[in-house]
């Protein structure tokens, strides 16, 4: 069965098609544009592949309420271009097949569940730290979806003692977006994070906030493993500043096990996203 998957993320469009158990047989990526010229570009790749169901992960925020009539839209984007499109509607228009849709963050948690990081246990939540911060969780091989989907990045957490920065998100300012994303370190130095690799306090900072939040999540949902990646865990001398801290939090509370194998990086690399896209294809 010739499945198709898109990521459908903020700065590029991915496009592959593939079998059912996840393996990519050709794949392509092209910048995101205005709606029209993008989902062309996606029309005319799988023009070229008969798929019989098309899996997507989405930037969002999209609608997944299948009892709204938004559903598949997606809503109050800062790409104001896409803002309030209809997605799924539009690819509906275009393949006569079924489509299943879900978010970026969630498709790439299916993807480390079912083949990467999270293969090895029965429930695993995936954190993606660049551009934005959004988190899945994925138990017993379902995503986990309350009446929409979760905005994970958007919780508060403690403003560190020696930082002064206000927090870049538009609308709470100094929630985890705010304060650890991309964007946030590059407000804050001034400079890219790719550029301060060798700057001790940037990321000590930058793992106080995520170990916050890793410890909110746990508390809350206690996942057998979280994977976190996405463009900042680039640096990965964050992996055991970030175990370090949430140690120190937990103050010996909850017992997470070897930390080492809680607090992991993600194994399907640029894949994954395109990968779980597949992987929301109900056979």
């Amino acid at each position: 069965m010739l499945l198709g998957g898109i990521e459908a993320g903020g700065t590029k469009f991915v496009c592959a098609v593939g079998d059912e158990k996840g393996n990519i047989i050709e794949k392509v990526s092209f910048p995101t544009r205005n709606p029209e010229e993008t989902l062309n570009d996606v029309k005319e790749f799988f023009n070229h592949h008969p798929i019989e169901a098309l899996g997507v992960g989405s930037f969002g925020p999209i609608d997944l309420n299948k009892d709204s009539t938004s559903y598949g839209m997606i809503l109050n984007t800062p790409k104001i271009k896409w803002k309030n499109y209809n997605l799924l509607g539009s690819l509906k228009k275009d393949f006569d097949i079924p489509i299943f849709i879900d978010t970026d963050v969630n498709a790439a948690c299916s993807a480390e569940y079912k083949y990467g990081a999270g293969r090895d246990v029965g429930s695993c939540l995936y954190i993606t730290v660049g551009t934005g911060i959004g988190a899945g969780l994925v138990q017993d091989g379902r995503i986990f979806q309350g009446k929409n989907h979760s905005e994970m990045g958007h919780i508060f957490v403690r403003q560190h003692p020696d930082d002064p920065f206000e927090g870049g998100c538009p609308y709470h300012r100094n929630c985890l977006e705010g304060l650890a994303s991309g964007p946030a370190i590059e407000a804050r130095y001034g400079t890219k994070g790719a550029l301060l690799v060798d700057n001790e306090n940037v990321w000590e900072m930058e793992a106080y906030y995520l170990a916050q939040a890793i410890m909110n999540y746990t508390v809350t949902l206690y996942p057998e493993r979280i994977i976190v990646g996405g463009g900042v865990l680039k640096q990965e001398g964050l992996y055991p500043l970030i175990r370090r801290h949430l140690v120190e939090m937990m103050n010996g509370y909850i017992d997470v096990g070897e930390v080492d194998k809680f607090i992991v990086a993600p194994e399907l690399g640029d894949a994954q996203g395109v990968r779980g896209a597949m992987s929301l294809v109900v056979l």
